[in-house]
């Protein structure tokens, strides 16, 4: 089974252009998935049906995974099946005769303005690393990027005449963002007196790059924002999507339309954006709240 798992990872990668994130949350789920059937004396896909599937859905629901969890694995399950179903390994996807929980309404996390100048302020930008961490900065929340495309970039992506980036985003589609004065000034700085430090007589082609000279990995960007928000104390938990968050949430608070937020930030489908449009809303439900003198006892 565990080859079989080996073969799909690598369609993920290389024919369907997945992220490297998104490739570990396949694997995750499908040897949980493993695990559950190994437990059960099954050792052979072929034996998996719908029944078995079934209580495999009740052993989630009594672990206590929220329907948005759930509602993941069985998507990485039902891809995978379909895959070894395709490759005529399986001669049925038990997991397409299952329904999806309806996804729990959970609003982003964003940061207000205060706080980002908090997290700006961290990075020493008299330090090469410094310098590197404040462009990562500055391009997460310029541009709204994730971080699977951020650590993609590479060199000849940028335009620096009119200030915008190439990215191959989700499923090898391309699009274009834009990055400002300040990114701007950053990217300037690190690649002028930072970059040629850090790889030391390398060849690289890629913009970002870890102590070693090498193109630096998602989970690299994640422990830099991690250490960042520890000396920012903050006293919340934010990921580098949270930066994605703000990027949208600020533009929609501006003036932006929904559809030029959709084009920047990737999206396939409206409907992804349109979670944007519930927080801007809440939070002016709560300023009007606050302020209206007849909006409160």
């Amino acid at each position: 089974m565990e080859e079989q798992v080996k073969l799909f990872l690598k369609y993920l990668n290389y024919q369907k252009g997945y992220s490297e994130n998104t490739i570990i949350n396949y694997e995750n789920d499908i040897k949980e998935f493993l695990e559950f059937l190994n437990k059960e004396n099954i050792d052979n896909l072929k034996e998996v049906n719908y029944s078995i599937v079934r209580f495999y859905l009740m052993d989630l629901y009594n672990k206590k995974f929220s329907r948005n969890s759930v509602s993941r694995k069985l998507s990485s399950l039902r891809s995978f099946f379909k895959y070894l179903h395709n490759e005529e390994i399986v001669k049925i996807n038990p997991f397409s005769l299952i329904s999806s929980p309806k996804k729990e309404k959970k609003l982003p996390k964003f940061l207000y303005n205060e706080d980002i100048e908090k997290i700006f302020n961290v990075p020493n930008t008299k330090t090469v690393l410094g310098k590197r961490d404040s462009l990562i900065l500055e391009l997460l929340y310029d541009t709204g990027v994730r971080v699977g495309e951020l650590v993609n970039i590479k060199i000849n992506d940028i335009n620096f005449d009119d200030k915008s980036i190439k990215i191959l985003g989700k499923g090898n589609k391309e699009r274009i963002v834009l990055y400002g004065t300040y990114a701007e000034i950053a990217l300037k700085e690190y690649l002028n007196n930072g970059r040629n430090e850090l790889l030391k007589g390398k060849n690289n082609e890629y913009l970002i790059l870890n102590a070693n000279g090498n193109n630096i990995t998602t989970r690299g960007i994640r422990l830099i924002i991690d250490k960042i928000i520890k000396q920012a104390c903050l006293n919340t938990h934010i990921s580098p999507h949270t930066l994605r968050h703000t990027f949208a949430t600020h533009l929609l608070e501006n003036g932006s339309d929904l559809l030029t937020v959709k084009e920047l930030l990737g999206h396939s489908s409206l409907s992804s954006t349109q979670i944007y449009t519930h927080v801007t809303n809440e939070r002016l439900r709560n300023i009007y709240l606050k302020s209206h003198p007849r909006a409160r006892k």
